[in-house]
């Protein structure tokens, strides 16, 4: 378990103004985001969520400096010295990983990176998102606690494939096997066919039906009725399934889980963070699946308070910007109003409404919560 050296109520949930902060001594927080473009969406909404955040906090003292990405890399550094210039030192954003290509060059600049991939990004960058890393050590606490034996995880093979490797190696996650599948739909099945052994079990089911045929036991009829309702015949070599896989994709797997005999009735069904997607509570075949994820009572209260106020939905990811604006306001007064980099670099815990995050050399991980989709229920395990 992970010492707490430092907890931090986040200024978000029980900050009051603090007193002694001059209206003069302004702090600048940078904002990258993309507000032109197909992505313009996901930029007002991270900036309505800020705003939600200075409103909390309540001090003048706070100045949030927005700046169009246009979710170019090049207009991503354009807009990132611009904010240099006016005296930026720490900035909430960019949103997307293929944005930081070039922010190595603006070694003064402290980015707080949307993005939850932490792999190969510029040392001037905290990747802030909830990384896989994250996920799977909360994945890892729920196996322990269930005494769960035999993993497999199955991951896509897409753009996303290293990063979750690096996270299995970095969470020291305990695994049987790993698989990487096609996602293709008109190669799915077949691909987990070959995973659970199908056509093997299957040929199984067969043989002792034709055994029983020709043997002279006076059940046989009754035995053969039971078999002809099963459609395999002997168990896999895994207690339990990472699936890390979201949406359509995500459901296409468990389809075809479930189409060669293996139920989450039998076996867990575990995939990462799915935001409480409301579409998995209406597939109750696949039920129950499990998944770590923010504090979702949390989520839940910001939502309505976003929607009060803008009335709109806010993007999921505006939940996070929301958190750290809080979270660099915090740090920057508890260094005496100094804007640097040491800030990020001393191991300090604190708890925001995503949940708890931890800041450890210079990057920041999350402690998630636990969840499960049963009964067109999400609920909470831990």
């Amino acid at each position: 378990m992970i010492k707490i050296i430092k907890i931090i109520l986040l200024v978000l949930t029980l900050l009051t103004p603090v007193q002694g902060v001059l209206a003069e001594e302004k702090i600048r927080i940078g904002l990258l985001v993309p507000l032109s473009g197909k992505n313009a969406e996901i930029g007002q909404s991270i900036i309505r969520a800020t705003q939600l955040a200075i409103n909390k906090i309540n001090n003048s003292s706070i100045e949030i400096l927005p700046k169009d990405t246009k979710s170019k890399p090049e207009t991503t550094l354009k807009a990132a010295k611009e904010l240099s210039q006016a005296g930026v030192k720490i900035i909430i954003g960019p949103v997307f990983n293929s944005s930081l290509e070039f922010l190595d060059e603006l070694e003064n600049i402290t980015f707080l990176s949307l993005t939850n991939k932490v792999n190969n990004n510029p040392k001037n960058i905290i990747s802030a998102g909830i990384n896989a890393s994250s996920q799977l050590r909360t994945i890892q606490k729920f196996i322990e606690a269930n005494q769960i034996k035999k993993t497999i995880f199955l991951m896509p093979d897409l753009n996303y494939k290293n990063e979750i490797k690096v996270a299995i190696s970095n969470s020291k996650i305990k695994l049987f096997k790993t698989y990487t599948y096609d996602p293709d739909p008109t190669k799915l099945t077949k691909q987990i066919e070959k995973i659970t052994n199908y056509s093997k079990r299957k040929q199984n089911l067969k043989d002792e039906i034709a055994r029983i045929e020709k043997s002279d036991d006076a059940n046989k009829d009754i035995l053969i009725d039971r078999l002809n309702k099963k459609d395999t015949l002997g168990d896999v070599r895994f207690d339990s399934l990472i699936i890390a896989d979201f949406d359509e994709s995500l459901k296409s797997v468990t389809t075809s889980l479930l189409y060669t005999n293996i139920s989450p009735k039998e076996k867990y069904f575990i995939t990462l963070n799915q935001w409480f997607d409301e579409s998995l509570l209406n597939e109750t075949s696949s039920q129950p699946i499990y998944f770590p994820s923010i504090n979702k009572n949390n989520y839940e209260r910001f939502k309505v308070e976003y929607s009060k106020t803008f009335n709109q939905e806010p993007n999921q990811i505006s939940f996070l910007s929301f958190d750290l604006v809080g979270l660099v306001y915090y740090l920057i007064l508890q260094n005496n109003l100094v804007v640097d980099k040491k800030i990020f670099i001393k191991k300090t815990m604190f708890k925001g409404k995503i949940g708890i995050f931890e800041i450890k050399d210079n990057k920041i991980n999350h402690i998630l919560n636990f969840y499960k989709v049963d009964n067109k229920k999400f609920k909470k395990i831990f």
